[in-house]
């Protein structure tokens, strides 16, 4: 019986470590981290919005002032571009935008790319 628990308690714990970076949020949200290429932090946040999807990006940098070029692409395409500057108290900023919504499952990349070459890439469905 103890050699059950143990695999038991065993594949839980790999099934944890195996889950996909995506939380569920209230009201059908998801929220995915992504990759930053020199220790900044990325997040990408899908909410469905009245037959749109609200699409918050938000880049963590802890320093202020730097001006990031951001894209947005959905199902491949390009859905936005723009620029983005990390702000105090935080050294972060946040890109909203509300995207269409097409039918079936809608593939969001966000993709910013800081002066100094650093990029930060997330990657979402809804």
């Amino acid at each position: 019986m103890s050699t059950i628990r143990n695999l038991s308690v065993g594949l839980a714990a790999a099934v944890t470590i195996l889950a996909p970076a995506t939380a569920l949020a209230k009201d059908g949200d998801k929220t995915t981290r992504g990759t930053c290429s020199n220790g900044s932090t990325a997040k990408l946040k899908l909410s469905p919005d009245n037959g749109r999807i609200e699409t918050e990006f938000e880049v963590d940098q802890n320093r202020n002032g730097v001006r990031w070029q951001v894209t947005l692409r959905r199902n491949g395409t390009l859905a936005a571009s723009t620029n983005a500057t990390t702000r105090g108290p935080s050294g972060s900023f946040q890109v909203r935008r509300r995207l269409a919504d097409g039918a079936g499952t809608d593939r969001i990349v966000a993709k910013a790319t800081s002066p100094a070459g650093e990029t930060c890439t997330v990657r979402g469905t809804l």
